[in-house]
């Protein structure tokens, strides 16, 4: 995908003056640095002392390490899977190859790399992922814990590898701040789990080509920041990384320097991402958690070093990790809002460890668990050693917290109604996304997700992809793929490429009764449509176990589609405006029936291409058929749409 000059166009009208002055300051300092580079000054007497203290690894679970450990093996094998692509070739991988597409990334000034074009590059996902270098945070994880050289010695040669394939501002690799981010504090994870292998100093502080990556890392993270309508889960990982690398490795002038402003950063965009309720302003779910991933990490690395950090850092780090628990379902998963790519800030793990689960584990040692918390398995790895490192914060009153399980977050406009037998339903009436472009929002608007038992039953159907597949990313942001109304085929928001909106829809919550004695009920409504209101209520009442939603369209007549996505593990049987849901949990037989509206005409669409209708994306990268219900007509000012779901014995 080439971006067009009606793109570059809508792009700087969604930009201020001042993110245009200093945007055009990047492109000098670009144009200077490919005739006069910087050079890293030279490092005496470097050495690392940001180890774990005595008893961390004993902490670890066995089962845990039992997980890492065979996670470690497949690695050495070769063998990883990255966005649904299984790769077996990373015994000795090609750090700029697409094994989706099979191209390779042109090298060259960094700066060139047209790393959104797929025919030229390749998929740049795919590229990018492995260079996180989080796979090696897993191995190393693995020798920490198993002392197992192996393991090290893989991690050392991949470093060596990536490190001579990739030279400071050269090729795919130096393009992305986040990426420089993550990789620096993937790197201080390594050196620290390495600590007992008598090779690490010469792989890191000691060696001359490493201290030159960790140093031009830095600088280039200091010289290019995320600016203004950019400002958001990336450049918290761009903090996240530079804070820990001038926290661990603070060997170079420009390090106290370096480690203040990414402290002072860090704080302010925290909490510009951050709503005062605790959930992320993105409202996007899985930013949600990397965000608090990156929060945690930086954060445990400033603790270990003694560096002071502002308090409003973990208060805003403990709210994101209450509000965490407070929108999970009982099977410890958040909703599925907005964009999600599976991005990680800190992977410690093995295949099979529960992320949110894992993140709340750390919430509880570090914070305290509140009695309104779900309860939590506490069998991962990164949970003992990141609290091993950080100061607990928030216990025994000294910090206000949410004395019940809060259900309406008012400023993030998400509504959690909860009935008998585990039913979960989100009902979305927020902004559209967070600054100006709202990169990661979804044409969303009182769109609903239902789970019963933590099975999707009316799903929100993911992200599936970014860059490359246009129609498809059309798609899974479009008012059409969600579980709310379409008017005249149009979006209720104005896209203007895959990570920009032009207009957003404004959403207003008119009641939220999610809790007390009686049906939990929720309303809003939305402005998308400019000369018509959509107006939804959704009740649900426990002693029925039934859900009911009502769509009104207030304004001239116009053309409907509502559709209700329907989780990959649901069957329908549709006749006429019935469809009888079924499917099975943990052995059982569930059902429920979905009377829809009787005004429209309705269609079931399964696995279709052309258009894409019909599908569910489980993970990045990843999209399986899944049934989705479509009524067609017409809104004229009448008595609503009313579609009642029952849950059956």
């Amino acid at each position: 995908m080439t971006m067009s000059a009606g793109w570059y166009l809508r792009r700087l009208s969604r930009m201020g003056p001042r993110e245009i002055g200093g945007r055009a300051g990047d492109a000098v300092r670009r144009r200077r640095w490919r005739a006069a580079p910087p050079h890293c000054p030279p490092v005496t007497g470097a050495r690392f002392t940001a180890v774990l203290p005595a008893g961390a690894l004993a902490a670890v679970p066995p089962d845990a390490a039992k997980r890492l450990a065979a996670e470690a093996d497949r690695l050495l094998d070769g063998h990883a899977e990255f966005f649904g692509v299984d790769r077996d070739d990373l015994a000795g991988p090609d750090w700029s190859r697409d094994p989706k597409t099979g191209r390779r990334a042109p090298g060259g000034y960094a700066f060139d790399v047209p790393y959104r074009d797929e025919d030229a590059v390749g998929d740049i996902k795919q590229i990018w992922e492995p260079s996180r270098h989080q796979y090696l945070t897993v191995l190393a994880a693995a020798y920490a814990v198993t002392g197992d050289e192996r393991y090290a010695e893989r991690v050392a040669a991949h470093l060596r590898s990536w490190w001579e394939a990739n030279p400071p501002l050269r090729g795919v690799h130096w393009i992305s701040g986040i990426e420089l981010g993550i990789r620096l504090l993937s790197w201080v994870w390594i050196r620290r789990l390495l600590d007992g292998w008598p090779e690490a100093a010469g792989l890191f502080e000691d060696n001359p080509v490493a201290l030159n990556q960790i140093w031009h890392h830095q600088r280039w993270l200091a010289a290019f920041p995320s600016r203004g309508s950019s400002a958001n889960n990336h450049v918290v990982a761009e903090d996240a990384g530079q804070l820990a690398a001038a926290c661990a490795f603070d060997w170079f002038p420009s390090s106290a320097r370096w480690r203040a402003g990414a402290l002072r950063s860090l704080e302010r965009n925290l909490r510009a991402n951050t709503f005062p309720s605790g959930l992320n302003r993105e409202l996007a779910s899985e930013y949600h958690g990397l965000v608090l991933e990156l929060g945690l990490a930086a954060l445990a690395e400033a603790d270990a070093a003694a560096v002071p950090v502002p308090a409003t850092v973990r208060l805003v780090l403990l709210r994101m990790t209450d509000a965490l628990a407070a929108v999970v379902d009982n099977r410890l998963r958040p909703p599925r809002q907005g964009d999600a790519d599976d991005g990680h800030g800190l992977v410690l793990d093995g295949a099979g460890t529960d992320r949110w689960g894992s993140l709340l584990a750390t919430g509880d040692a570090v914070f305290g668990r509140l009695a309104w918390w779900p309860e939590v398995p506490g069998t991962d790895v990164r949970t003992p050693l990141l609290a091993a490192l950080l100061r607990p914060y928030g216990r025994n009153g000294a910090v206000t917290r949410p004395a019940a399980r809060p259900a309406h977050f008012a400023d993030a406009g998400m509504t959690v109604l909860r009935g008998p037998e585990e039913i979960w339903c989100r009902c979305d009436g927020g902004p559209h996304g967070f600054l100006s472009i709202a990169a990661h929002a979804h044409a969303d608007a009182l769109s609903v997700e239902v789970r019963h038992d933590g099975v999707d039953v009316l799903a929100d159907p993911g992200t599936f992809c970014y860059h490359g597949q246009p129609e498809w990313r059309r798609y899974f942001r479009s008012t059409l793929g969600h579980n709310t109304l379409e008017l005249d085929g149009a979006d209720q928001s104005v896209s203007g490429g895959p990570f920009l909106w032009t207009r957003h829809a404004r959403t207003r919550v008119l009641a939220a009764e999610a809790s007390g004695e009686g049906p939990a009920r929720w309303s809003a409504e939305h402005d998308g449509y400019q000369d018509r209101v959509h107006r939804r209520r959704v009740e649900l009442t426990a002693a029925s176990r039934e859900l009911r939603i009502v769509d009104e369209v207030r304004g001239p007549r116009g053309a409907v589609r509502l559709a209700f996505h329907l989780g990959p593990a649901v069957t329908a049987d549709l006749t006429g405006n019935r469809a009888v849901l079924s499917w099975t949990r943990d052995g059982e037989a569930r059902s429920a029936v979905l009377d829809l509206p009787e005004q429209l005409s309705w269609r079931a669409h399964r696995g279709e291409n052309d258009p894409p209708l019909g599908w569910y994306s489980p993970g990045f990268g990843r999209k399986e058929p899944a049934t989705t219900l479509v009524g067609t007509g017409f809104a004229d000012g009448g008595p609503g749409f009313t579609t009642v779901l029952g849950f059956r014995g």
